[in-house]
């Protein structure tokens, strides 16, 4: 049986970093074949994984807005347009979404593309998908049907109010998750008690904190893959304990 989880988040609380965590530690223990799904229009995803992306899903809804090649139907220009855009790695697969270049309707291009999707996602154990920053992709429904929903935040109010928001927009639009849950990451102790009492006001199902690291903002800064850090790191380490957690 397989195992989703979708990544949320405002801008900048390292969603995409604990993304690309969530996808080595998944292939360590074994809930292999990984497909990962960067649906972040801000792409990103490759580089923490440490992956070229040469096409994406984006390019083929471009291509079809243009017409098909003679001979192909629409379904099946998707279908191969998709398996051309998955970058195979070690124990997992990566997609991305890409975004629309021109304007236009792209309202068939998406549902097949979503059909051809839901296809691909059968042939794995685990469905890592990190979202674009915000809330947006929670009214186009892109994150529904999944069995949990880990929202990353930073520890500031701000930060949690945006998680909360998140969570509620969830439940009102009634997607299909079974579980929505909060981790706090870039996490000092001197915080500790600002964040206790930050999240006794949200009432939020809280999972952890990620500490802040220099090792890894140091990664980050020098374009090298973060995902490339052991479990002796702090902040993998953390991250670790709480996907340990969470996934059953």
């Amino acid at each position: 049986m397989s195992y989703s989880i979708a990544l949320a988040g405002k801008g900048g609380t390292g969603k995409t970093t604990v993304a690309g965590m969530l996808v080595k530690y998944l292939v360590k223990k074994g809930r292999t074949p990984v497909l990962a799904v960067d649906a972040d229009a801000n792409a990103n995803l490759n580089e923490v994984l440490g992956l070229g992306v040469e096409e994406t899903l984006g390019d083929a809804r471009e291509q079809m807005k243009t017409g098909t090649p003679s001979g192909m139907t629409k379904d099946i220009f998707m279908e191969m347009k998709l398996q051309q855009a998955v970058v195979e790695a070690d124990g997992f697969d990566l997609i991305v979404m890409g975004r629309p270049e021109g304007a236009g309707c792209y309202c068939a291009a998406n549902t097949l593309l979503t059909q051809c999707l839901e296809r691909l996602i059968k042939n794995y154990a685990s469905i890592v998908m990190d979202n674009e920053a915000g809330m947006e992709h929670m009214s186009r429904l892109t994150t529904n049907n999944f069995d949990a929903l880990l929202v990353v935040s930073d520890p500031t109010r701000r930060g949690l109010q945006a998680a909360f928001r998140i969570v509620e927009l969830a439940d009102k639009l009634s997607l299909n998750i079974a579980r929505k849950m909060v981790m706090v990451n870039r996490f000092r102790e001197d915080q500790a008690r600002g964040l206790e009492e930050a999240l006794a006001e949200y009432q939020l199902d809280f999972v952890g904190t990620m500490p802040e690291d220099p090792e890894l903002q140091a990664l980050d800064l020098a374009g090298r893959p973060t995902s490339d850090l052991g479990p002796e790191n702090p902040a993998v380490a953390a991250a670790w304990r709480i996907f340990d957690a969470i996934i059953t």
